[in-house]
């Protein structure tokens, strides 16, 4: 381990600060300025190891330290990439395949009313997010919502919140769940099994703000033609999601088995997608499928805003900003800390928060798994809190731009307040009071 440097109060630092700072404005302001989120977060993760390499040139500096610095910050950061990268092109593939037009379907066409479509969203948000991951199951379903409805906002705002809070929530308690809970996992700051004892904090928690969200949902069916012709998946569909749970199971193997990266099973599920499709092309079918334009689908900009927020972040570990935060563990104690990063999270983006907790990797005390959980957990699911406190949330608001909105998300927030103190005295009551907990081996 290389001795940290204090650069804060450097003009590096200081600028390197302001660049952040100033990127994050427009992150959080994407709507307003119309910029690409990936764009500052990419500016800013590049230019501040550019200029902290500009500093190490000018003071004659041994810059073999910020090598093996980025150097590392690349293998981290290329694993959340690429096992990004293969699930987004397996929900591409779904959606080709026409796997969630069929789910649509069937939902309007058995006739539900607007509170049980509610209610079935909410659920399928909170199941799927812990395979497809938060970001990805919030914008399939809010799709399906506006397909449902695009008129009645009484019905898709409750709805919008329950699937962001659903997907953000059922997230929280799978590796790859949300990219927080990958970072984690990643990190090796948990096993596959630990997260699933977060099972009981997300599920009520979530439990607790769909039910008091559904009183606001009004009453009666959304409108659907007798006449509007049936969606089947089409060939391979099932196949696919056969391939992609196989694909999610080799990423567990890999990383809690064969000591290899999570991605590295992911990127082999690939490989095995790919020759399905081989054969399908090979078959007498007529049906014609190109894997390259899945991955020509997939939203370029979450996985470079990811590269950049994450470098950023990995930047200003170096200059020994992260120390500040370090101290605040060990002046409030680790719960404190931990329930309070679940509102930063709202503020900030889960995503740079749950970096900078890693990068600093602070003191958790005594039961450091249990802390580590707690974190995780209020991450996930305090990103909730405000509408662009999350992927999924940010997702959402560019896929029902005009509908579910800050002001919007603000006049129900109180819902997701409720649900996320449930959800902490719930993670309280089991891991401290009863125990109940994964132990490692």
């Amino acid at each position: 381990m290389h001795e940290q440097l204090h650069l804060t109060t450097t003009w590096v630092g200081i600028l390197s600060l302001a660049v952040f700072v100033v990127a994050y404005y427009f992150i959080a302001t994407e709507d307003k300025y119309l910029i690409n989120k990936a764009k500052p977060a990419l500016f800013a993760g590049t230019g501040i190891f550019m200029l902290i390499g500009l500093y190490f040139a000018i003071n004659g500096m041994d810059g073999h330290h910020l090598e093996k610095e980025v150097e590392h910050l690349i293998v981290e950061i290329a694993g959340i990439f690429f096992f990004l990268l293969v699930a987004m092109t397996y929900i591409e593939a779904m959606i080709d395949r026409g796997v969630f037009s069929a789910l649509r379907y069937n939902l309007v066409s058995k006739g539900y009313s607007y509170k049980k479509l509610f209610w079935v969203t909410g659920l399928l948000a909170f199941f799927i997010s812990p395979v497809a991951d938060n970001l990805t199951t919030a914008l399939i379903l809010s799709t399906v919502l506006l397909t449902i409805d695009k008129e009645n906002k009484s019905f898709l705002i409750p709805s919008a919140i329950n699937v962001v809070v659903a997907a953000n929530a059922g997230g929280a308690w799978s590796p790859f769940g949300d990219i927080t809970t990958l970072m984690v996992w990643v990190a090796g700051k948990g096993d596959f099994t630990e997260f699933l004892f977060l099972f009981p904090s997300a599920i009520l928690g979530w439990g607790i703000t769909a039910f008091l969200l559904s009183r606001f949902v009004p009453a009666g069916k959304p409108p659907f033609h007798a006449d509007e012709e049936k969606i089947d998946i089409a060939e391979g569909g099932k196949v696919i999601i056969g391939l992609f749970a196989l694909t999610i199971s080799m990423a567990v193997v890999s990383h809690q088995v064969l000591h290899l990266p999570a991605m590295w099973g992911m990127m082999f599920g690939l490989s095995i997608l790919k020759m399905y499709v081989y054969t399908i092309n090979r078959s007498a079918s007529e049906t014609q499928v190109n894997v390259f334009s899945w991955i020509a689908k997939i939203e370029n900009d979450t996985l470079l805003f990811f590269f950049g927020i994450l470098a950023a972040v990995g930047g200003l570990h170096f200059l020994g900003f992260l120390e500040y935060f370090t101290a605040l563990y060990s002046q409030f104690g680790a719960t404190a800390v931990n329930i309070g990063v679940g509102f930063l999270s709202a503020v900030v983006d889960n995503v740079p928060v749950m970096s900078a907790v890693l990068k600093a990797s602070p003191d958790m005390g005594v039961d450091t798994q249990s802390q580590w959980m707690l974190v995780t957990m209020t991450a996930g699911v305090g990103g909730s809190l405000i509408s662009f406190g999350s992927a999924a949330g940010v997702g959402v608001m560019g896929k029902m731009h005009g509908i579910y909105t800050f002001a919007a998300h603000m006049k129900y927030a109180w819902t997701v307040l409720i649900g996320y103190i449930v959800s902490v005295i719930v993670w309280y009551i089991q891991f401290e009071v009863l125990h109940i907990a994964a132990h490692r081996m």
